[in-house]
């Protein structure tokens, strides 16, 4: 038996036993209330169906290969991302961010409106006194003189309690639970998105370093080339012309490193603003490390995504709530039902409450139907089953955003490892073109003019070298969340506060 209908024949239990004590008149109420707590089980929704999936069966350029290994989902990104600092961020990002502590509390206020609506199917029982002092005129008594009275009672009262016959309570319920599953599903949403700002920002804050290091080293030799040739020039060795153009060498490098300085300053701030902290980040004279994350991350297939990505899900559980929704207007169209009624006991006497022969009940169904509304319910109907539609698109707009993200990921990670060889030899030969220019400069066969620019070359070949670098380890990081990297991580890796993301859709 369902849920439903346990709960419905646990309150019939219970309406057994006050019929049992408010005498013979009240014995067919069990039954016939039974009949229609059970009926409350019906739903109007239509059935839940998942939309097909609007992309291709497989990601392109991806082979057979790209199915084999761990999934990104069950990777943690403790797993993923190797560097211990990174780590550290990371972790600290997750107990403090602003943004994910905002997600984790719409969560929460999520569930509570879920058990509101889920307190809904069942009735509300409190305990009720009355006192109540009236006079009543003379003509009205029929004994031709004015009576003052007083009433005082006490009972168990039921509250207006609604048989949901037709499922709209059971609706709604069902709406708020999808509602919550869905905020949960965007809190894990927020959680990778907020790992790969935080991974993007501590790569290009290392990227920066090792930009800074090579323009720091290119100051230094730019500045003792200008003191060398100051010296000739002043011997009269070299033109003018020639201390100038070392100059600008000096003073462009020096320019660059005041530029990155204050870039690497910017990121900083941001990366405090993203772990929700201070950061002691220093200045390091290390490279950009090319295994800061894996590199073997297997794609797998776009419907992997549907259990995989967390905007996905989410989106399917807004649809299920919007489905939901349709049965709860079409439950509309019908009578509603409902239940109030007390036991206790009266007594005119304040002593005789308790002691006197008082003992008092009452039962009032109520049902009622609008009859002439100017077309609300019908309205209210079309106005679900449009959020049902958008809600279809919102889903189906998921899957490909989500599709994108992993297509260009991919293709950003194949390129980008081109990219990264064909710079490798191109710095190279930029450093031999340099060193021959110096040498051709020594040797009087070429003007400084060569060497210029052949420096300036190197320079910018060593800096694009070290961007596209760090390009392609975020593109590593953006192919894991866009995989929904960690989603069945252990609890270890999210937010204790924070309910673990259920693995399959209900």
């Amino acid at each position: 038996m369902t849920n439903c209908g346990q709960e419905r024949l646990a309150f019939a239990a219970a309406l057994t036993a006050f019929a049992a004590v408010t005498g013979p008149a009240a014995r067919r109420l069990p039954q016939a209330l039974l009949v229609a707590t059970l009926a409350g089980c019906m739903s109007l929704a239509p059935p839940f169906e998942q939309p097909p999936m609007p992309v291709p069966q497989t990601f392109p350029g991806a082979g057979p290969e790209a199915q084999n290994g761990v999934s990104a989902a069950d990777t943690g990104w403790k797993d993923y991302f190797t560097d211990p600092v990174l780590q550290g961020l990371i972790a600290d990002a997750l107990a403090y961010n602003r943004d994910l502590r905002l997600a984790i509390q719409r969560v929460e206020e999520a569930r509570a409106m879920y058990g509101i609506r889920r307190a809904d199917q069942f009735p509300t029982i409190g305990v009720e006194a009355d006192l109540a002092r009236a006079r009543v005129p003379a003509d009205l008594t029929g004994i031709g003189r004015p009576v003052t009275a007083n009433q005082f009672q006490v009972g168990v009262g039921l509250a207006t309690w609604e048989l949901d016959f037709w499922g709209r309570v059971a609706n709604l319920n069902d709406v708020a639970l999808q509602n919550y599953l869905a905020t949960d599903a965007a809190r894990q949403a927020v959680t990778l998105t907020l790992i790969e700002q935080v991974a993007n920002s501590y790569l290009n804050l290392r990227e920066l370093d090792e930009r800074i290091l090579l323009a720091q080293q290119t100051i230094t030799t730019r500045e003792k080339s200008y003191r060398i040739f100051k010296r000739r020039h002043e011997v009269g060795a070299i033109s003018k012309l020639d201390l100038k153009q070392v100059e600008t060498l000096w003073r462009q490098a020096a320019a660059l490193g005041a530029q990155l300085q204050q870039q690497r300053a910017t990121r900083v701030n941001a990366l405090q603003v993203l772990v929700g902290k201070p950061v002691d980040l220093p200045h390091q004279d290390i490279r950009l490390d090319d295994s800061a994350v894996m590199s073997d991350l297997p794609a797998g297939l776009p419907s992997d995504l549907l259990i995989n990505r967390p905007d996905i899900i989410a989106a399917e559980y807004q649809l299920r709530a919007a489905n939901a929704n349709i049965g709860a207007a079409r439950a509309e169209f019908f009578p509603r039902i409902t239940l109030t009624g007390s036991v206790g006991t009266a007594s005119t006497q304040l002593g005789n409450l308790f002691t006197g022969p008082g003992f008092a009940w009452n039962f009032g169904p109520s049902v009622s139907l609008p009859i002439f509304d100017m077309g609300r319910r019908e309205a209210n109907l079309e106005v679900a089953k449009s959020q049902r539609d958008q809600a279809v698109t919102s889903y189906e707009l998921a899957i490909q955003s989500a599709f994108r993200d992993v297509a260009d990921a991919l293709a950003a990670r194949q390129w980008l490892a081109e990219q990264v060889d064909v710079l490798r030899k191109t710095v190279a030969a930029q450093a031999e073109r340099a060193r021959l220019a110096q040498l051709r400069y020594d040797h009087g066969a070429s003007p400084f003019l060569e060497v210029l620019d052949a420096q300036r070359d190197l320079l910018d070949a060593q800096q694009q070298l070290v961007q596209t670098r760090r390009a392609l380890l975020s593109s590593r990081v953006s192919l894991y969340t866009a995989l929904g990297g960690g989603a069945f991580a252990t609890s270890a890796d999210v937010p204790e506060s924070t309910p673990a993301p259920a693995k399959n859709n209900p």
